[in-house]
């Protein structure tokens, strides 16, 4: 990190982008700066302590999954350190407690002269405004501009803008472009000064050229990207500048220059879990799971009772001190597994305890944040849907465990098949603590028939077209080194169930008050072995930040006649697409560029925040017939 850089409130951030937007590592673009966030090294202040207890989020669930990913060391799950709402601008501009972030690119470029130099060259300036936090900026002091006639003209101080390019590489690695060495300079030690220079009538990569005033050499930007880039950019120095910039390991693969903002810079590795009451605990034991993160700083059973007397456990009211004791002592000496299994676990682990539980939900297990209401199946598709669950309270918790660059994790079957090399850490040594979210909403749960599923997938047309899918799924892992090749994934059981879900999504934003993009899945799909049943369902909800989570227009929309009707709806629409005959004529093709069927934008995909695959996975004929007819559908058209 720089040794310049000061703690200043520069914006604001929800929780939730903590992980899937702005996280460790990412690039936040401000309005008159950027600036990368900084490693959980960094995060501890003196308002926040990551290690206390009242800033964990408990979710023992999704805390072995992580361990299982980061080490035993891991010890809590946290809320991020984000300022209250409501806390004024001007009160909090100086306090330190948020999430750090560092300037990057450090390098930067004046729009008046051109000039195109770090932030630490010695004429730029830092400005702040204790009335708008998002004035923050850098100025270029005493601009100065030689005009053609020879006249030198001051333009004051212009506000410099972030350097537009930047270097990574697919091993996780970021690092300011390499003007220097890229420019090259046709006299030895020549150190500038450069000027980023537009030459032609726009501002494209092909009309930018990189200047060296003292020594005159110049060269498009163009040769920055592509084939050429092989021969122009020197190898990656393996920077993390999130952990700090001096901090650099050898790395052999090859570096790619990107826009800053650009998409696939940053992609988190999160995981999510839904919480669930365990099992036989009754309301006590689910309170005492609920209340873990205050009870487990009760050493004695007198400091217990004190919290109950200072209204801190009001929710107990009912139980006996001796009883809530009692609980709390058995939730705390809970014999751990010896020899426990530390190797990386599939998140499909947490979805069979989920899937257990949603068909067969039981109402003594219903709590604050998890209740469940069963309805029959909806009139017309009794002979296609087993059974649906009404998710009227619905507890999710996210946790970041590292990010990727250049390759998306939805690349990957499971997050556990992301090579290490691939994953970027999140601090300098082992975290013990990652950050992490939790909403509440609701949701709907739909479970497909297991025997229409079997029949319609020994259907002949039905096999013809899972052939192609499952033959562009084979080569997608091949051209990106996953293994094994074929991992015997069920790609038409998921494409069936996927394709419901994403017709389901865009149908339910019309009128359950939510966006699309605030709806999310979850896709149980498994055909079934020794040891598990066989899954074929989805849960589509929404996790509202708000203090009760949901507004119940999705679970309403989840009654067996209004689900009939938003059904027919659904998949009348899927028949026909805007993009109709060349989408319905699509299929999968071994090429290893695309694994969807008849699918496009119009029709089909959805936000990629509301998707678990990146919009993969998806063919409307398996749902309804099409114009061509290449299919046998699931459900049919009468």
């Amino acid at each position: 990190m720089a040794k310049s850089f000061q703690k200043r409130r520069v914006g604001d951030v929800r929780a939730g982008q903590v992980l899937h937007t702005f996280g460790v590592g990412s690039v936040i673009d401000l309005p008159n700066l950027s600036g990368i966030v900084l490693g959980l090294d960094s995060w501890a202040c003196s308002e926040w302590d990551p290690r206390s207890r009242l800033n964990a989020i408990v979710e023992e669930r999704l805390l072995s999954i992580v361990r299982s990913h980061l080490g035993p060391q891991v010890e809590q799950l946290v809320h991020p350190p984000i300022p209250d709402s409501g806390n004024d601008n001007t009160r909090d501009m100086y306090e330190s407690k948020g999430v750090p972030v560092a300037p990057f690119p450090r390098w930067v470029r004046c729009p008046r002269c051109e000039l195109l130099a770090p932030l630490d060259y010695g004429v730029f300036k830092l400005k702040t405004n204790p009335y708008r936090v998002d004035d923050t900026r850098y100025v270029h002091e005493n601009c100065t501009v030689t005009e053609r006639s020879g006249k030198k003209r001051n333009w004051g101080s212009p506000t410099v803008v972030p350097a537009r390019f930047v270097t990574v590489c697919e091993n996780g690695h970021l690092q300011d472009f390499p003007w220097h060495a890229y420019v090259q300079h046709t006299r030895p030690g020549c150190r500038g000064p450069l000027r980023l220079q537009e030459r032609g009538v726009s501002a494209e990569v092909a009309d930018l050229w990189v200047r060296c005033d003292g020594c005159d050499a110049a060269r498009q930007m163009i040769h920055a990207f592509g084939k050429a880039a092989e021969q122009s950019l020197p190898p990656c120095k393996g920077c993390h500048p999130h952990l700090g910039y001096d901090h650099e390991s050898t790395c052999t693969a090859k570096t790619r220059t990107m826009l800053v903002g650009a998409s696939n810079m940053w992609f988190p590795l999160t995981i999510a879990s839904l919480w669930i009451p365990p099992k036989h605990l009754g309301k006590l034991g689910c309170l005492i799971e609920e209340h873990w993160n205050v009870l487990c700083e009760a050493a004695t059973r007198d400091t217990m009772i004190g919290f109950r007397r200072v209204g801190i456990l009001r929710a107990f009211d009912g139980f006996s001190d001796d009883a809530i004791w009692a609980a709390v002592e058995a939730k705390r000496n809970a014999a751990v597994p010896e020899g426990e299994d530390i190797r990386k676990s599939r998140v499909a682990q947490l979805k069979i305890e989920e899937w257990d539980v949603f068909t067969h939900p039981d109402a003594d297990r219903n709590s604050r944040d998890f209740r469940l209401r069963p309805v029959v199946a909806p009139p017309g598709y009794e002979h296609y849907i087993e059974k649906v669950v009404l998710v009227e309270r619905l507890r999710v918790v996210k946790a970041l465990t590292g990010f990727t660059r250049i390759g998306s994790p939805g690349d990957y079957g499971d997050l556990s098949e992301v090579p290490d090399l691939h994953r970027a850490p999140l601090a300098r040594s082992s975290p013990t603590w990652v950050p992490a979210a939790e909403v509440r909403g609701e949701g709907i749960f739909i479970q497909l028939r297991e025997d229409a599923v079997q029949e319609w997938l020994s259907q002949p047309r039905v096999i013809t077209r899972a052939n192609q899918l499952n033959a562009a799924h084979i080569e997608f892992r091949r051209l990106r080194g996953i293994l094994p090749y074929d991992d015997e994934f069920a790609v038409a059981r998921y494409a069936l169930i996927h394709s419901l879900s994403h017709s389901l999504i865009r149908q339910f934003s019309i009128d359950c008050g939510y966006s699309a993009a605030s709806i999310q899945e979850r896709i149980y799909s498994a055909s079934g072995d020794d040891t598990n049943e066989a899954m074929a369902g989805v849960l589509l909800y929404t996790a509202a930040a708000d203090s009760e989570g949901t507004l119940g227009g999705l679970v309403a929309l989840g009654e067996p006649r209004t689900l009939a009707n938003h059904l027919d709806q659904a998949l009348e629409r899927t028949r026909l697409c805007a993009s109709d005959p060349l989408c319905s004529e699509h299929s999968a093709k071994a090429d290893g560029l695309t694994l969807h069927g008849a699918a496009c934008h119009a029709c089909m995909f959805v936000s990629e925040t509301s998707c678990e695959r990146g919009n993969k996975y998806l063919d409307r004929t398996f749902l309804v017939e099409t114009m061509t007819g290449i299919s046998t559908p699931f459900f049919p058209n009468d």
